[in-house]
């Protein structure tokens, strides 16, 4: 399968470079504002008709600002074109609502969600999926921010399209930051750093927690944490609490076989997940030293390709990403306000 990338910034190299692995995919070009300005690892274009032309791509990749992102994304659907777009598909609710009304009826547009394609939150997602501690009631995530949240949260959920009553507070408190973007920046002073806190009540006893500190995602003076309630149990990061047998209280780790330790002369590298003999994720890109992003994005990217050959359902439509960043606008504005925020029934949401 061919695909061309629209914009070439960290995200839009970052997928590339991972798509050079892939033996059954080839980027064929990238689309951006000034072609001759930079030397790209790709041909360069300076406009969307010239690259499907010329390069003849199967697929779009779109990697831009999210205020950009909707009117190529249209340009693209108008070409009879599939596309996977960056998260979030569009800036704001009206944003949101404007490209649903523009591509929705198309079935084309697919978002660039990767969160529960990362190996552990994988394998939490298939131990949670197994019944092994029931029927989830609440899941709180510390780790990502905004959308990339809310995914995790109704994908352990099962939520749905279910309106939200959201609250949220933000309080402030002085945090040291050693690590951005480029590596350890070496700097020893505490800066005020804000946290979202937000509650999600989708009825029927379902509920998210949101906690994000600004710069978390790259922050390792923060733990990361996932934990999912449920009417038998609770997993908590990589142990499961639950009850396989009456008057039994039992705690079974999730175990990743991580190779390249020791005197494992492998190579470094991720192989499987287990939970006792069960293997809940098993890694397909092994030997090709992938971090767990890298992972997701392979795997989004197959995903991609087998869904445009007819072969696979769709990795993550629009309606589900457009979900996202419906609630995390709402957490935004109610810690904003101060004020319950409650979310509406959307064109694009499924019928209960």
């Amino acid at each position: 399968m061919r695909f061309a990338l629209v914009g070439f910034g960290f995200r839009a190299a970052a997928i590339h470079q991972v798509s050079l692995a892939l033996p059954e995919l080839e980027c064929v070009g990238a689309v951006v504002r000034e072609p001759g300005r930079r030397e790209l690892p790709v041909l360069a274009f300076g406009d969307l008709a010239g690259c499907i032309r010329d390069a003849r791509p199967d697929f779009l990749v779109i990697a831009v600002p999210r205020s950009a992102a909707p009117a190529i994304v249209t340009e693209a659907v108008a070409h009879g074109l599939p596309v996977l777009t960056e998260t979030p598909p569009a800036a704001d609710l009206p944003g949101l609502r404007e490209l649903w009304s523009a591509v929705g009826a198309s079935g084309l547009v697919q978002v660039a969600e990767q969160y529960l394609l990362m190996p552990a939150h994988a394998a939490r997602l298939a131990a949670v999926r197994s019944g092994i501690i029931g029927t989830p009631t609440q899941v709180q995530v510390s780790s990502t921010q905004q959308h990339h949240a809310v995914s995790l949260i109704r994908g352990f959920l099962d939520a749905g399209h279910a309106p939200a009553v959201v609250r949220a507070v933000r309080p402030v408190a002085p945090l040291l930051d050693p690590l951005d973007r480029q590596g350890w920046t070496d700097n020893q002073e505490l800066k005020p750093a804000t946290t979202t806190i937000a509650t999600l009540d989708f009825g029927e006893g379902r509920s998210g927690l949101y906690d994000f500190t600004t710069g978390q995602t790259r922050n390792l003076l923060r733990f990361r944490r996932l934990l999912v309630r449920a009417t038998h149990g609770e997993l908590h990061n990589d142990e499961i609490l639950h009850m396989p047998a009456p008057r039994t209280i039992a705690r079974t780790a999730l175990a990743r076989r991580q190779s390249g330790h020791d005197l494992d002369l492998s190579g470094f590298d991720t192989e499987n997940i287990t939970l006792g003999g069960e293997v809940l994720y098993r890694n397909r890109y092994a030997g090709q030293r992938f971090n767990d992003d890298e992972i997701a994005i392979a795997a989004l990217l197959d995903a991609m390709a087998s869904w445009v050959r007819g072969e696979g359902p769709p990795p993550y439509p629009l309606a589900e990403g457009a979900q996202d960043h419906v609630l995390a606008l709402a957490i935004e504005e109610a810690a904003d306000t101060g004020e319950p925020v409650t979310t509406t029934v959307e064109p694009w949401c499924a019928p209960a």
